[in-house]
């Protein structure tokens, strides 16, 4: 799935005027001239997204494994705040504004003026409420809402909802946007498959995982251009990309390298690429096993040849990782920590140290969720093999991954689609009491720099505070990120204004049109 405002965003920025600034037109657009400029309302675009029949999810508030389903809830339902654009790490959306107390411990949201679900009653402070503590009830719910609990989540007015963190946080706007579904007060679960949400489009139907979604006229943030969005699950990026290029569909969403290689000759197809999009790190697990030694990660570390995993894996559309999360936030280290380079000698070394067995073999699981996970476990495999260290691939479908692999295995892949802010990755999976810890990482002068980092008001200190968490990371964390894959949408020719944000801006396709 970076950062600095986020004290106060005052009420004179709306939803719309920000919103509509996030969107931009696609790479490679034909060159047009005079009207055909001009956003046109009207059309129906037919997008094709990622998804497996046994993973469908129709509720918002669960785990959303399919792109199909991540696509079809975005549209229907809106989150407090989102993915800002330009600099901006949090951006209005159903909530248009949000002031701190004076210890950052309790933040007041404003819901948008004029906000109606798409059965025409109005959205309240209560109906938010009872969205988030449904929300905070979740197996995932603590990690999703970090510091904040049941009791600190209320309605003051008809307005306003007041969110009281645990500790001092100067970034809780921006653990409001990806998954803060709003849905209407005591929605019954066999009532979610209406999609009664307040986003941009309504549902007209729904089957087999494929959705037909039509334009919300009286949406709080302004009129979509299109008349519908149908939406097209397909089981693999090839089928996508070939349905594409036949005329099915307008857009192949999320595509991934290997398909966006393929059909980058054609003249007729526009690539939007957005920079630092898809975090594809292998998780070590820290708390026990066989990679609980320091020096064991580190030398899987310097094991592994980054430049040719983005090559291979992701067809040179990505960049080399550096084992911190967050890389496309504007306070990312970059530079100001060392790049790890590949190193067999030290890495055999520091094994031997360990006393790590060489001669056992350790599986590491992955899925195919996405374009070149699997792919990317697989040559993790061989180059490691080089150090010693002898690896055994096991594919697995999604649900029995997520299921029972996930925050359990010793190693295996993972992924991250929102990785524009290190501090909001670190909440979810790092922390000791995160509900994604994926590594069972434990830390206490992680905790501590992390808690600096946010609870601190000095621009100054927050910074130094957050160059800590990102260098502790670095030094010792689970994480081994050989690389972060860029985001590909396939475009047809008459496809603009599709939207180039990294994670869940990807969905917020209320700003595309098409071209006459």
């Amino acid at each position: 799935m970076s950062r600095r405002r986020l004290l106060a965003v005052g009420g004179g920025l709306g939803a719309a005027a920000l919103l509509a600034g996030c969107g931009g037109g696609a790479d490679g657009a034909p060159a047009r001239g005079g009207a055909d400029d001009r956003p046109r309302t009207g059309g129906v675009l037919r997008v094709g997204a990622l998804g497996r029949p046994n993973a469908i999810t129709r509720d918002p508030h669960g785990t959303q494994t399919n792109e199909s389903d991540y696509l079809i809830l975005a549209l229907l339902f809106d989150t407090l705040t989102v993915p800002g654009g330009a600099g901006a790490v949090t951006a209005p959306r159903l909530a248009t504004r949000w002031e701190p107390s004076e210890d950052l411990r309790t933040w007041r949201f404003t819901i948008a003026q004029g906000a109606k679900f798409h059965d025409g009653s109005p959205v309240t402070a209560e109906d938010v409420v009872w969205s988030l503590k449904r929300l905070r009830a979740t197996p995932a719910g603590a990690s999703r809402l970090p510091g904040i609990r049941a009791e600190g989540i209320r309605a003051d007015g008809p307005n306003t909802v007041v969110l009281v963190s645990d500790h001092p946080n100067a970034e809780l706007p921006l653990l409001t946007r990806l998954t803060t579904f709003v849905l209407k007060k005591d929605t019954k679960d066999a009532d979610l498959a209406k999609g009664n949400g307040t986003g941009p489009f309504r549902l007209e139907w729904f089957r087999d995982g494929n959705a037909r979604l039509v334009r919300n006229d009286a949406w709080h943030g302004g009129r979509p251009h299109l008349d519908a969005i149908e939406v097209t699950m397909f089981a693999t990026p090839q089928a996508m990309a070939n349905a594409l290029l036949g005329g099915q569909i307008d857009v192949a969403s999320n595509v991934g390298p290997v398909a966006a290689r393929v059909a980058g000759s054609r003249r007729d197809i526009q690539t939007v690429r957005r920079p630092g999009d898809m975090a594809m790190p292998i998780v070590m697990r820290t708390a026990d096993g066989p990679f609980a030694d320091p020096r064991v990660r580190e030398a899987l570390r310097l094991a592994v040849d980054r430049k040719a995993m983005v090559d291979q894996v992701l067809s040179g559309y990505g960049q080399v990782g550096n084992d911190i999360l967050g890389t496309a936030d504007p306070a990312y280290l970059g530079a100001a920590v060392p790049q790890r380079a590949r190193d067999l000698t030290r890495a055999k070394a520091l094994l031997a140290e360990a006393k790590f067995d060489t001669n056992a073999t350790y599986e590491l699981f992955t899925t195919e969720d996405i374009a070149g996970l699997a792919e990317s476990a697989t040559l993790f495999a061989t180059q490691v093999r080089e150090a010693g260290v002898n690896i055994k691939v096991v594919k697995q479908e999604s649900a029995a991954f997520w299921d029972k692999t996930w925050l359990k295995a010793p190693l295996y892949t993972t992924y991250w689609g929102t990785n524009d802010s290190v501090l909001f990755l670190a909440s979810k999976t790092m922390l000791p009491d995160a509900g994604q810890n994926e590594a069972g990482w434990k830390d206490k002068g992680f905790d501590a720099a992390y808690r600096a980092a946010t609870g601190e008001r000095d621009a100054a200190r927050r910074r130094a505070a957050l160059a800590e968490v990102q260098k502790i990371q670095h030094e010792r964390s689970g994480y081994l990120l050989w690389g972060v894959a860029d985001g590909i949408d396939l475009a047809g020719p008459k496809v603009r204004g599709l939207p180039k944000l990294p994670g869940y801006g990807r969905v917020q396709l209320e700003r595309a049109w098409l071209a006459s």
